[in-house]
């Protein structure tokens, strides 16, 4: 059964593919299922938090104070609040990503990707509404949103170039191309002198 170490124990519970090819489909399907799982946690908890930040709202306005009713009490402390929106929106976004993504080419797909854009317009236009009026440290906050996604199509471009048959020059110094081909680069060529 399992170790009595820490490590023993670990690799329990660690993702083995099997060796036969139906072992590998059901592995492969449980841990689809495991994963679309703790995404759809992470994405619930953190468009919960960012939806209802922590502290609450402002219930009403006060003159000559920065109580705004409707706005995060915690946006009272910027630095703080603005760490939190952040980590809490990239977190939402990349699960958001990996939903998207496990449930590619799934029946209901279509409805999935809408749902899914629904819930990123309606968090967006919630923190929105709910965060002080600093349009510059809420355009970082976008950016943040973007990064999963952006990160997802930097590596699928990097391995599509890889992968071709000729690729570009930044790509052969950035990552060796899986071809074993022992010609020279274009570059290294040089013509014949006569």
């Amino acid at each position: 059964m399992v170790g009595s170490s820490f490590r023993g124990w670990c690799r329990f519970f660690q993702y083995d593919e099997g060796t036969k090819e139906d072992d590998k489909q059901k592995n492969r399907a449980q841990a689809r299922n495991a994963l679309l799982v703790v995404a759809t946690l992470i994405a619930t908890m953190t468009f919960q938090a960012g939806v209802n930040p922590p502290g609450g709202i402002w219930q009403s306005s006060e003159d000559g104070t920065n109580k705004k009713a409707g706005t995060a009490i915690f946006a009272s402390e910027p630095s703080p609040y603005y760490v939190f929106l952040t980590s809490n929106t990239l977190a939402f976004s990349a699960a958001l990503l990996v939903i998207m993504s496990l449930t590619h080419k799934f029946p209901f797909q279509f409805e999935v990707r809408v749902a899914s854009i629904s819930m990123i317009i309606t968090y967006g236009s919630s923190i929105f509404f709910v965060t002080a009026n600093d349009a510059t440290k809420f355009r970082l906050v976008l950016i943040v949103a973007a990064a999963p996604l952006m990160i997802r199509c930097l590596i699928q471009l990097l391995v599509s170039l890889r992968t071709r048959e000729d690729p570009p020059c930044l790509i052969q110094v950035i990552a060796k191309p899986r071809n074993k081909t022992t010609e020279p680069l274009r570059d290294e060529i040089q013509p014949a002198q006569t």
